[in-house]
Parts: structure tokens; C-alpha cells; sequence
């Protein structure tokens, strides 16, 4: 599940094409052939990603005699817990030694982190942490070494950005309804939901644009939309929500397109609250354990795009190692997004019971 604070803090704080994701505790990621490969193939009508980086199990003694630093945006909020136990376990495999440091949600525990660094002489830095704007303090205090920023840009230092590519991101979900529309209701439906967060700012805007604009490839321009802001938490989604009910008295085919699972959660559990969970056709963003059992058993949830958070070590850690050897790394490493449904989620992921 993405926090409302995670969300109105680390996204708002992300650069025009680069920003955070969402995610929660619970279900086990499942090994299979699929989930190996990059993802980064055509989704849909969304063509293959490009500058999608690839997931690559760091290799046995890749990271021998080095050191690698992390800070951690705060182990409280789920989708990091899920960020940082994927980095130590690519780190103990690749023999590189992990000094781990949280800093709590609070830029002036990043600053100790880094004086930390310096004083334990990393080799790289993976930095995760919250405020943007503290970002120069923090380079200038630690360490000159490679710096991989994740979710939040850590300029003037970082030599990458690891995270969302949210425009894509959105496009993916936006052309999953689509998809479904067309081939179910020949596109036909009485209004579009957006659940927005306003304050996650230029993260909204790519999420929720790419949402529209994937569906709109399907079915044409959006008809009777409805712009809600669920300040990023079920709760807030639940609440303002009523209202959108309210206004839709005879609506049937609700199409509900949120900017990450939990405004999601909310407009499904207003609509239960009335009797009309039915008349919800919905997508989020985050593919998040706590959506899981609804993309497999509920016919009302078409599906998400997911962002993979318990997989970042996959792509953080290899690309660290490189750096601190020297070697060159890609300044872009977006996630390989992709759509998941009831028919692909078991290739991906294990659901906890429903």
C-alpha cells in the first residue's frame, strides 16, 4: 500500500520523468519464467519501454571486498520495507557488505547517514531518502562516491535514478480498462472516475494523464469525467467517493481509474457501503499485495500496473556494484511496468489466501 505519506512527501518531491511508487507488505513474489524476464515488451497497445532497466539476480561474489551504503527512506512505510529487504538480499548474495542506515522520513537523519559513510568510506551509496530539496547537504556530506538515487532525485551526486517511469506507468492501466471496455461493453459506459492526489503534483499529472491517454487510444475521448481528490489513502478515496455516488444515482458502468490501489480500496469499499460495488469498474496503479486478492477474485477489478518494489534490489544492487567498480552505469533505470490481471497475477506473484 503506497502512505498518504510516502505519497504526498516522496512523490511530490520526484523530477518531471522520474518518481515513486506504491506498495505493501504480505504476499510472496513468485519465481516463475515470466516474472525473469525484463517486462519491458509491449503491454497492450503501450509499445516496448526502452529505457525499461532490466531485473538481474546480482551475481555470487560480484560485489566481493566492496561496500555499499543505504539509506532507507523509513522502514515504517511498507512499499520501503519491501525496497529494502530486496537490496540486502541482493547484497548478501553478491558478497558485497550493506551498511544499512534509516533514516526515518527525516532529511537530517539522512545527513547523519551520509557523515556516516564517509566515515565507514562506502564505495556506493543507494539513497532513498525523502526530502529533494535536502539532497546537496546530504551529497556534500557524504562520501565522493557513486550515488543511485531511488523513487526521490538526490542531485548534485547521483550518477542514476532508479524508479517509476509514471507517464508509462499510467498509459499501462489507462490501456488495460481500455482494453477491457472493448471487448466487454464495446466501450460504452456513463462515467470515468480519476482518484487523484493533487498534491503528489507533477507524479499525478503523468499518472493520471498516461491513465487517459492509454484508455482514450482504446475507446476515444473520455466522456462525463469525474476528477476526485482522495488525498492518496482509502480513507480519503471512501469519503469523497459518497459523493461521486451521490452524483451518479442510475450510473451502471462506473469506470474507476486511481492513482494507486488505496483511493482504489476506498471508492470500492463507499460503493459497498451502498449496495453498489457492482457498478465499479476499476484500475489502480502499484499491483500492491493489499489489491491482490481483488485483481484475482473480483470481477470488478480489472487489473493494475505493477511496480515490482520487492524486486528493486534487482536492479539496484547489480548496478551499484558497476558503479563503484567504475564502470558505467545507465543515468535512467525506470522499472519494466507492466499490466496484471486475474489472468496473468499468478506469474508474478503468490496472493496470500483470499
Amino acid at each position: 500500500m503506497v502512505s498518504a505519506l510516502l505519497l504526498a512527501v516522496g512523490m511530490a518531491a520526484c523530477g518531471e520523468d522520474e518518481g515513486g511508487g506504491g506498495g505493501g507488505g504480505g504476499d510472496t513474489a513468485a519465481d516463475t519464467p515470466a516474472q525473469q524476464q525484463t517486462t519491458a515488451e509491449a503491454t497492450g497497445n503501450v509499445p516496448a519501454d526502452p529505457d525499461a532497466a532490466e531485473f538481474e539476480k546480482a551475481a555470487p561474489g560480484s560485489g566481493e571486498g566492496l561496500k555499499i551504503g543505504y539509506i532507507s527512506l523509513g522502514e515504517s512505510v511498507p512499499f520501503v520495507k519491501l525496497v529494502s529487504d530486496s537490496i540486502r538480499e541482493q547484497a548478501k548474495a553478491s558478497g558485497a557488505q550493506l551498511v544499512f542506515c534509516d533514516s526515518q522520513l527525516d532529511g537530517a537523519k539522512a545527513l547523519d547517514c551520509a557523515r556516516n559513510f564517509k566515515t565507514q568510506a562506502v564505495d556506493a551509496i543507494i539513497n532513498f531518502q525523502v526530502d529533494e530539496k535536502s539532497a546537496p547537504r546530504i551529497c556534500a556530506a557524504g562520501p565522493d562516491v557513486p550515488v543511485i538515487a531511488v523513487d526521490i532525485n538526490q542531485k548534485p551526486c547521483q550518477v542514476s535514478f532508479m524508479g517509476a517511469n509514471n507517464e508509462r506507468a499510467g498509459t499501462i492501466a489507462g490501456d488495460g480498462m481500455g482494453q477491457y471496455f472493448k471487448a466487454n461493453e464495446n466501450c460504452e459506459y456513463d462515467a470515468i472516475v480519476t482518484m487523484e492526489s493533487p498534491a503528489a503534483g507533477i507524479v499525478n499529472e503523468q499518472r493520471i494523464g498516461g491513465a487517459l491517454k492509454g484508455f482514450e487510444a482504446v475507446c476515444g475521448p473520455v466522456k462525463n469525467r469525474r476528477k476526485v481528490d482522495g488525498k492518496g489513502t482509502i480513507e480519503g478515496g471512501q469519503q469523497k467517493f459518497r459523493d461521486v455516488l451521490t452524483a451518479l444515482p442510475g450510473a451502471k458502468k462506473i469506470i474507476v481509474m486511481s492513482l494507486n490501489d488505496d483511493m482504489a480500496l476506498g471508492a470500492l469499499a463507499a460503493a459497498k457501503s451502498q449496495g453498489r460495488a457492482e457498478d465499479l469498474f476499476l484500475s489502480g496503479q502499484g499491483a500492491d499485495p493489499t489489491s491482490h486478492c481483488q485483481i484475482k477474485d473480483n470481477p470488478q477489478w480489472i487489473g493494475d500496473t505493477a511496480y515490482f518494489p520487492e524486486r528493486y534490489g534487482e536492479i539496484l544492487v547489480p548496478n551499484a556494484i558497476r558503479a563503484a567498480k567504475g564502470e558505467e552505469v545507465e543515468p535512467q533505470l525506470f522499472v519494466p511496468h507492466t499490466f496484471v490481471n486475474k489472468d496473468n497475477l499468478a506469474e508474478f506473484y503468490e496472493p496470500a489466501s483470499c
